[in-house]
């Protein structure tokens, strides 16, 4: 099962029963030999599993030629928030990639095995690449879903997962706050009015953006699916063009999926070289082309195959940093114990 193989999204019910397996609990992919000499572990949020795979092997490659030393790569995926729990509660992370800059803060603030400043420590403040929120229908588009309204019609099922334990729930979270701030004049009780209408439509909340995936597209549950960019194409390119549409709406959120070293970690288990090493190979042209060929949005364009970019559309992209101040405001006023989705769910009950 921990083969390093592609997981699929296709119709074989093998293949089906596997990609629900890793969509209930995070997993352990191991890339390269078991008789390496370095073992780093990359805990990563829920739908990279097969970016990592391809970025893993690249960088065993590399490293290897590089240094002539075998080092395995493997990579814990689930969702986001629920992975920084584990990091905190002591799994042995040496970096991590997760989908959203509050759960890196929250290792630093509840473990300190990352430092408080970890921004600083990378270029482009710990991103790699960016990503954003786009919508995937069933084919034909039947409900018309074409801006973030739609998905607040009474018709209209959404597919979503929990913001308290993913990101992209979060991200889907904050961008219809985002856009309903922005259209109502930045009015914010109408803000918060509009997103508890759009999470009344939505019949199931699971624990990752990869489960949601299964909902709608295995399950068949829903009208739209709100989802990180990637994760639709990967829907389009397993399952056929002939079963679902992309819809990229006229505004929507600039994702931020953070990396960083697991300084408390890497001293502990004498990896740093190495993890150093993986994070600043992400900044690299090779990594870079990866991240545009798996639908992610490279910071250097220059590294990424012309074709790779053109199916990345242009969208207006508004940041929740400058409607709603800083992380930890976010995190405290929209996902903490008590703060706006708590507030929204138990309005909607």
């Amino acid at each position: 099962m921990f083969d390093g193989h592609p997981i699929r999204l296709g119709k074989k019910p093998h293949r089906r029963a596997a990609l629900l397996g890793f969509a209930m609990a995070a997993c352990l992919v191991s890339a390269g030999s078991a008789q390496a000499q370095t073992e780093i572990l990359n805990v990563s949020y829920d739908p990279t599993r097969e970016l990592y795979r391809e970025i893993n092997a690249a960088f065993i490659e590399e490293w290897k030629a590089k240094t002539g030393e075998t080092v395995t790569v493997r990579a814990a995926h689930g969702g986001s928030g629920a992975q920084a729990r584990t990091v905190i509660d002591g799994i042995p992370a040496d970096v991590v990639t997760l989908g959203i800059p509050s759960d890196i803060d929250a290792i630093a603030k509840l473990s300190q095995k990352i430092p408080a400043d970890w921004r600083t420590k990378l270029p482009n403040e710990g991103l790699p690449y960016t990503s954003t929120v786009v919508f995937l229908v069933r084919k034909g588009n039947p409900k018309a879903v074409k801006d973030w309204n739609d998905l607040a019609k009474p018709d209209v099922k959404v597919i979503t997962p929990n913001p308290k334990t993913s990101a992209g729930g979060r991200w889907n979270f904050l961008a219809a706050w985002g856009y309903a701030y922005e259209k109502e004049g930045k009015d914010k009780e109408k803000a918060n009015a509009f997103v508890g209408s759009l999470y009344k439509n939505v019949p199931v909340l699971d624990t990752g953006a990869r489960g949601s995936t299964v909902t709608f597209a295995q399950r068949g549950l829903g009208d739209v699916l709100p989802t990180w960019e990637n994760e639709a194409f990967l829907v389009l390119e397993e399952f056929g063009k002939d079963k679902f549409d992309i819809v990229v709406p006229p505004t929507s959120i600039y994702a931020e999926p953070p990396v960083a070293l697991v300084d408390a970690n890497v001293d502990k288990r004498g990896t740093r070289k190495q993890a150093e090493a993986y994070l600043q190979f992400l900044y690299g042209d090779r990594a870079q082309a990866i991240f545009a060929k798996h639908h992610y949005r490279p910071i250097k364009r220059e590294a990424a195959k012309p074709e790779d970019l053109a199916q990345l559309p242009e969208i207006k992209l508004f940041k929740i940093e400058d409607l709603q101040g800083s992380w930890d405001n976010i995190q405290k006023a929209n996902f903490d114990n008590g703060g706006l989705f708590d507030q929204l769910s138990k309005a909607g009950r």
